[in-house]
């Protein structure tokens, strides 16, 4: 599986693409960071931002996007850019048919590191060993994007199985209505 892991943000939008399946060694294709500048019109970020997002769509071929999802914080003028970047990562990749997934900063931080509460050193330092890397990403949203990604990859056959589980309770439930 090739996915694209998408850490949103109006200046600076981590991508990474990693290939694999759980249960075995990952494979880092791509890793950078789409930056728009601040004093520009939001309008103007946004294309930025989906120009850089669909190049790294051409270029990698992604079968699935993982997003962050977009959580509450106090600066609302933070959350509103991050929110306008993820819905840009979404339509590109919507548009293109690719599925998306959505997944919450702890859902990533327990996945990548066995602890949701992991700070950034500590999920750039996992991503450096889980990917066999020399040095971890720079910046933080680089290596943000790459957990995304190994987050999905690792997450997907469980929650495949789980998303079965619940269409055949569904099925059996119409048959004996």
């Amino acid at each position: 599986m090739r996915v694209l892991g998408v850490d949103p943000g109006l200046t600076r939008c981590g991508v990474g693409v990693v290939e694999g399946v759980a249960g075995r060694p990952l494979t880092m294709l791509g890793v950078g960071v789409v930056r728009t500048p601040a004093d520009a019109e939001t309008g103007v970020r946004l294309v930025a931002v989906e120009r850089g997002i669909e190049e790294w769509l051409d270029e990698y071929r992604p079968e699935l996007v993982a997003v962050e999802r977009v959580f509450s914080q106090h600066n609302v003028r933070t959350v509103m850019g991050t929110a306008q970047a993820s819905a840009v990562a979404m339509l590109c990749a919507s548009r293109r048919g690719i599925p998306v997934a959505l997944h919450t900063p702890s859902e990533v931080k327990a996945a990548v590191t066995g602890s949701g509460r992991a700070d950034k050193a500590q999920v750039g330092a996992m991503v450096t060993r889980l990917l066999r890397l020399s040095a971890p990403p720079k910046p933080a949203d680089a290596a943000d994007a790459l957990a995304l990604a190994i987050c999905h990859i690792w997450r997907a056959p469980a929650q495949n199985r789980l998303q079965q589980a619940v269409a055949a309770h569904h099925a059996s439930k119409g048959r004996s209505a």
